[in-house]
């Protein structure tokens, strides 16, 4: 049966850590990832598992709560987009370092997006920390990465999902995770200590981009949605669109699709709950796709050696 795999990983702020999930279970199989293309959060766990440093990422990220969160965007006035990010980065380069992507053991993709250009921007060499904070720059709330002339942000505004790197990579199958899928029928309970952490994040970007509480209505401020996550849904509706665009030319051959509503973007202290729904996802993914080629060899064949 076919093990080696192309893995793309999309983008969809905290619900890339059912990429964790995903990867988790790959191994457990015994596949070999022998690709990685990811955009924006599917960049950075992509990279962290290409440097071997994703389970030391994996128990930093399940001891972080909201507030450790809130410190580490450095929330800045006066800046194209209220989020430095700074202390988050330099956090990502305590644990990767200093690595360049033409070193790691696997080819890797970081897409990024550039404004000056309207184009995609690949990132198969160089800084690995510079590629993932360009390809995560979320327009409106990261600061941008200006480099070489260009200013630089999330690659997931024109490919959340980027198929395309994937489809010369040498491997037997390609597994892809859209982390904008269906959202779950059932509503989620949303425990007190999610809805303080969502309330003190939601008011604080709200006030820092200019929203004053006065000019809402009390029926507006409890049934309305923050400027925030009306920012983020609507990015994510366009998004939507070009993943089935994406995938409509590039089909892969196992598609793990994570609901959208499993979490708010910005909920990175949900590490553990996430990471295991990814899993799960993976677990029926695979089982069916296995279910219907057991017994099939490797598409790729082992060169002979020369006598």
């Amino acid at each position: 049966m076919t093990k080696r795999v192309a893995l793309v990983l999309g983008s969809g702020g905290a619900r890339g850590y059912a990429h964790v999930g995903v990867i988790r279970e790959l191994e457990a199989r015994g596949y070999e990832i022998t690709a990685i293309a990811g955009a924006s959060m599917g960049s950075l766990v992509g990279g962290l598992w290409a440097t071997g440093k994703l389970d030391e990422y994996c128990q930093w990220a399940e001891t972080i709560d909201s507030f450790e969160i809130i410190r580490l965007l450095d929330i800045s006035l006066g800046r194209p987009g209220v989020i430095k990010g700074d202390r988050l980065f330099e956090r990502m380069r305590e644990i990767i370092g200093d690595c360049r992507i033409e070193d790691l053991p696997v080819p890797y993709t970081a897409v990024a997006t550039s404004l000056t250009t309207r184009k995609e921007v690949w990132f198969q060499r160089g800084d690995l920390v510079t590629a993932i904070r360009a390809s995560s720059a979320i327009p409106s709330l990261f600061s941008p990465v200006e480099m070489h002339g260009q200013v630089l942000v999330d690659g997931g505004v024109l490919n959340p999902l980027p198929m395309a790197p994937a489809g010369s990579a040498l491997a037997d199958m390609v597994v892809a995770v859209d982390l904008l899928g269906a959202p779950f029928q059932k509503k989620q309970v949303v425990e007190p200590e999610e809805k303080e952490s969502r309330s003190i994040f939601d008011g604080l970007i709200d006030k820092l981009m200019g929203v004053s509480e006065s000019k809402k209505s009390q029926d507006e401020l409890s049934a309305s949605m923050s400027l925030m996550e009306i920012s983020n849904q609507s990015m994510e509706v366009m998004q939507e669109s070009l993943s089935r665009y994406k995938m409509a030319g590039y089909q892969p051959d196992v598609l793990v699709n994570v609901p959208r509503n499993i979490c708010q973007f910005y909920e990175f202290h949900r590490f553990s709950e996430i990471a295991a729904i990814g899993r799960q996802l993976a677990i029926e993914a695979l089982d069916q796709w296995e279910s219907r080629h057991q017994g099939e060899p490797s598409l790729l064949l082992e060169a002979e050696p020369s006598s």
